[in-house]
């Protein structure tokens, strides 16, 4: 009698612990969706399938991203969610396509005109070039925010 209390008591302290464990996917913030909504938010307002580089307009300015390798670039107008105020590489997540990407800020908070300068600089001189002058669109967040302020 005491075997099969001891027994049974231990398969319920067994189920009960591992009832309690669940399996993460790979990435910690992959699927939480209320984490990647909280963090700053950017339009990506140039993409060019001849250049590893894109342009995401944020609340502070213009940010220039590098694709990570093995990730294709996001399309104008995507909604994309992330740290886009630090250098380095980072995980990005793109509502619009409902995907994580991962990619390398090269610089952020950049004017209209610098990011201008930028595009042109690292995707006009190599990468397949067509020979056209890049521009980037405007998505406008600056401008909504100005005048909500108002």
């Amino acid at each position: 009698m005491k075997k099969i209390f001891t027994i049974s008591s231990f398969l319920l302290l067994a189920v009960a612990i591992l009832a309690g464990c669940s399996k993460r996917d790979s990435g910690y913030y992959d699927n939480d969706e209320d984490y990647w909504l909280s963090r700053e938010r950017g339009i990506v307002v140039y993409s060019d399938t001849y250049c590893p580089y894109y342009v995401v307009e944020t609340s502070y300015g213009y940010t220039i991203i590098e694709a990570g390798s093995g990730h294709s670039l996001p399309y104008e107008g995507d909604v994309m969610y992330g740290n886009l105020s630090r250098l380095g590489y980072a995980e990005f997540y793109n509502r619009s396509a409902g995907t994580i990407i991962r990619g390398n800020i090269v610089d952020y908070w950049l004017t209209y005109s610098e990011a201008q300068y930028m595009i042109d600089d690292l995707c006009y001189t190599g990468f397949k070039s067509t020979g056209e002058k890049k521009k980037i669109n405007v998505a406008g967040i600056i401008t909504e925010q100005k005048h909500r302020a108002d």
